[in-house]
């Protein structure tokens, strides 16, 4: 059938041939270059920040009205485009997230998202921050649960402080070496541990689905990033 239908498309002339549609242009997907024209848009033209903040507010809303009736009251908060924005690198790397290699300022080129991160430069997501500002106010516990490795500690931590993060209680990251098949996989048990301790977690907020999949919070926020995807 194919051959019968390219020999009377050849008798049509080639114009013809190549104005044919194609089934698998119609299957293909989403053309990458045009999703980070759309993406860089979407931040360029204030939505990304209007929608942070409309999202934080209903969270705050809800610790603000939920924390009062629990003993312990717990908030956890992602790092990553949650807490800190990774904005700069994000666009020094075209949307890329290669973790390899050096991050050098001063130079015009892409940088590794391991050496970023150990510079300790991110700025806070204002929103986050005063959402967290709420929770210190009315004695929620805070605790932030990343997918960065334990050899970012240091600088993490630094990070979390200059950015106006202080005073949580703790910070869970992934030990050196591990793997886990999803972000969910690792941040759930952390959560269930947090509950074992004696905690309500009232809300936990992050980016990614895969920083709020597994439950083990009473609400879950999830903040807009088109930027990256962490399964």
């Amino acid at each position: 059938m194919r051959s019968g239908l390219w020999a009377i498309c050849l008798s049509l002339g080639l114009a013809a041939c190549t104005a044919a549609p194609s089934s698998d242009v119609v299957r293909q997907p989403a053309n990458v270059g045009d999703a980070k024209i759309a993406a860089l848009s979407y931040k360029n033209s204030g939505q990304y920040d209007r929608d942070l903040t409309a999202v934080a507010a209903k969270a705050q809303s809800w610790l603000t009205r939920r924390s009062p009736a629990v003993a312990r009251p717990a908030l956890v908060l992602d790092i990553d485009e949650t807490a800190l924005s990774n904005w700069p690198v994000i666009q020094r790397d075209d949307f890329g997230r290669p973790i390899g290699g050096p991050c050098d300022l001063a130079a015009d080129a892409p940088c590794g998202w391991a050496a970023w991160d150990q510079l300790g430069v991110d700025e806070a997501i204002a929103p986050t921050l005063a959402l967290y500002r709420a929770a210190i106010a009315a004695k929620v516990d805070v605790f932030f649960i990343t997918g960065r490795p334990e050899n970012q500690r240091m600088a993490t931590e630094r990070n979390l402080v200059t950015a106006g993060y202080a005073g949580y209680a703790k910070l869970y990251m992934v030990p050196d070496g591990a793997h886990f098949p999803s972000a969910s996989a690792f941040k759930a048990p952390i959560r269930a541990q947090i509950e074992q301790q004696g905690y309500t977690i009232v809300a936990n907020v992050g980016d990614q689905p895969s920083d709020l999949a597994g439950g083990h919070a009473e609400k879950a926020f999830q903040l807009p990033n088109p930027f990256y995807r962490v399964p």
